[in-house]
């Protein structure tokens, strides 16, 4: 069931052909800034990864990924829902060496995810991952990185403002780093997301930290997958959106499970068969590089930078008749 809330009185500050225009600009830009603070090189990414193999990341456990049947091989293949472990495998296979990583253009298909102004069917995401060492296995580390990133999104937002001064966008460098159980501790009697709006509110740059593992309440803050995060040294990096008045997550990211660490939370989250995967038996024989990395959204992050409405003024895609009579009422048009 979709779920499309437009503000009263809302109006894009720029035209369909500046919004283009603009895309470009925070694309060149951020990858450029991205790259330079993290130092990453450029790579080559699949579309689709073989079924069975552990590669693709199943998300939490629920969303289907969209399958076929290739003719020449009898192989069935999968469109990737997102590259968390092919990238670590690509760090490996094509022989980065320690403090050195890659990026690249993710784009996936999400099918079972529910439309909304921040979400659609279709992903795209700027996928970066990073070879480490077990000293930087870390919360200093963690924390050191996504002051980088945060530096590099708000260093783009201040090269689109030059070319484009009306928009109205504002990001603050300072972050705040808080974990999921603080936030249940905070707000006990909340729902994990009003927790988070209730919290940007008062800091509007936070990295919310320590996702996948169940806190006291016996609840999950939010759903990971346990074969490629260290849920004790992973996060969110999210923004207070004035516009839309809620929280406004950009990136999950984190540093990388290691041997002890895949196998506790195989076993938490009762798949310990996984182990026998080419992927995980790669993991657990040493053969992978340590690493961290993660997804940052490319249309989220222009519709923010922007001071979009909707994800779909950023990103064509296919939207239910709600959606698309609820934008039309408001003048918005949908790519």
């Amino acid at each position: 069931m979709s779920i499309t809330r437009i503000p009263k009185g809302y109006t894009s500050k720029l035209s369909l052909y500046e919004t283009q225009e603009a895309i470009d600009l925070i694309k060149v830009h951020f990858s450029n800034h991205l790259k330079k603070a993290l130092n990453l090189k450029r790579v080559s990414a699949p579309l689709f990864v073989l079924a069975g193999t552990g590669i693709n990341d199943d998300l939490n456990g629920v969303e289907r990924p969209v399958s076929f049947d290739l003719m020449e091989t009898g192989q069935d293949a999968q469109v990737v829902q997102s590259l968390a472990k092919w990238k670590r495998l690509a760090l490996w296979r094509y022989g980065f060496p320690l403090g050195e990583g890659l990026y690249t253009d993710m784009n996936a298909i999400r099918r079972d995810e529910e439309l909304t102004n921040l979400h659609s069917v279709y992903v795209d995401q700027w996928d970066w991952e990073k070879v480490i060492s077990e000293e930087q296995r870390s919360i200093p580390f963690l924390k050191e990185t996504v002051r980088s990133i945060v530096g590099a999104i708000v260093d783009t937002l201040e090269d689109l403002r030059k070319v484009f001064p009306q928009i109205p966008t504002r990001l603050s460098r300072d972050v705040s780093f808080v974990t999921s159980q603080e936030l249940e501790d905070l707000y006990p009697d909340m729902t994990p997301k009003e927790r988070e709006n209730a919290y940007l509110k008062k800091h509007p740059t936070t990295f919310v930290m320590q996702i996948g593992d169940v806190l006291k309440s016996g609840q999950k803050h939010d759903g990971r997958a346990p074969d490629y995060d260290d849920w004790a040294l992973n996060g969110d990096i999210v923004f207070w959106s004035d516009l839309l008045e809620r929280a406004f997550e950009v990136s999950s990211m984190g540093i990388r499970v290691d041997q002890d660490s895949l196998l506790s939370q195989l076993e938490k989250a009762d798949c310990m068969e996984r182990k026998d995967l080419p992927f995980h038996k790669a993991l657990l024989s040493g053969v992978l590089p340590l690493s961290m990395g993660g997804g940052i959204g490319q249309s989220r992050l222009c519709m923010l930078l922007l001071g979009k409405a909707h994800i779909g003024e950023v990103q064509c895609g296919i939207w239910d008749d709600k959606t698309r009579d609820i934008c039309e009422a408001a003048g918005i048009t949908l790519l």
